[in-house]
């Protein structure tokens, strides 16, 4: 049995402390050795939680004198790129959060890097982890629910008084759309194995004052093939409670998360295929981070085939043509 992969947590906010953490608290692939923050109380606590004794408050200093194979990036994305080019200019292996880079060009660069060093680069889109989404992914690859046509998907947070770097564009890139929209666009992307986008049409709602964000987006993007992707996001939705949903819309059949709910035409009916597997105590967010950690290791390993991000440069182009068309308050052609 191979050892544990050694990883390092640059950043200790909210995503580390109820994703990243605790997955990594609970593998067998990957080995917790050193956590990194600018708040040097933050990260001497969560290092005493979670029994690491290597505790950082420079990444700089973290890459010199920690053994490491591998860092977690959940710094503000402004921090991303920089971090990312710094571990691998060291030649550590990257998982980052989500969004890669600012920009498609940022990508690229951090793309070109891992290259030059032979080091390994993911990106953490959970959302393709998670067991339901495996489900449909089955069915779709299977062709069992024809072609697909079709995906709506969206996630609306309910209004609150918001603040720190995720609501400031020159540290997060965008709102809400940059937050919520981005995982839905890959996940979309991803399912329809990337089909070619035409043109994209978005309307978005931005806070006040010239470095506001958008707190909400809705993004129509048509592909080459026809098929049609609807993204719906808002900071500022009134309601009782936080709502997500991503249909998947096919000629024979149709998708729905969450609950997963999977119907298929069959001797010209609508009937109920959904999976009724077994259930987890964990879940669909813990599940999804501790299947994703499972695979970066995997890949590190070698043990799991390593395909480079380049999809990421998809979709960073496809939000950039979003904020674009949002912005200029008209259809871009892509």
């Amino acid at each position: 049995m191979m050892a544990p992969v050694r990883v390092g947590v640059v950043g200790a906010g909210a995503i580390a402390q109820v994703a990243h953490l605790p997955a990594l608290a609970r593998s067998r692939a990957a080995e917790l050795v050193a956590l990194c923050d600018n708040d040097g109380p933050k990260a001497s606590a969560l290092g005493e939680r979670f029994g690491v004794h290597d505790v950082y408050t420079d990444i700089e200093d973290l890459l010199e004198s920690a053994e490491l194979d591998a860092v977690v990036l959940t710094t503000p994305n402004h921090l991303h790129e920089p971090h990312a080019l710094s571990a691998l200019a060291s030649g550590v292996h990257v998982l980052c959060e989500r969004p890669l880079a600012l920009s498609s060009r940022g990508v690229e660069r951090i793309l070109a890097a891992a290259s030059r060093t032979g080091c390994k680069v993911a990106v953490a889109n959970n959302h393709r982890f998670r067991s339901d989404v495996q489900a449909v992914h089955t069915f779709l690859r299977g062709g069992e629910l024809g072609k697909l046509h079709g995906i709506a998907a969206g996630h609306h947070e309910q209004r609150q008084t918001r603040e720190g770097w995720r609501y400031r564009r020159a540290e997060a890139g965008g709102g809400a759309f940059t937050d919520l929209g981005l995982p839905l666009l890959d996940l979309a992307l991803w399912l329809a194995e990337y089909p070619e986008p035409v043109r994209v049409s978005a309307h978005m709602e931005r806070g006040k004052g010239a470095a506001a964000v958008d707190e909400s987006m809705v993004a129509f993007i048509e592909c080459a093939s026809g098929m049609t992707i609807t993204i719906d996001v808002s900071w500022s939705y009134v309601g009782l409670e936080a709502r997500w949903w991503f249909d998947a819309l096919a000629t024979r059949g149709s998708a729905r998360m969450a609950p997963l709910h999977v119907v298929k035409e069959l001797n010209g009916t609508p009937t109920d295929v959904t999976p009724r597997g077994a259930a987890t105590r964990d879940s669909a967010f813990v599940q999804s981070y501790r299947a994703e950690l499972a695979h970066f290791a995997a890949m590190v390993h070698g043990e799991t085939a390593y395909e480079a991000p380049t999809d990421q440069l998809v979709l960073h182009r496809l939000a950039e043509a979003v904020y674009r068309s949002a912005d200029e308050q008209k259809e871009v052609r892509l």
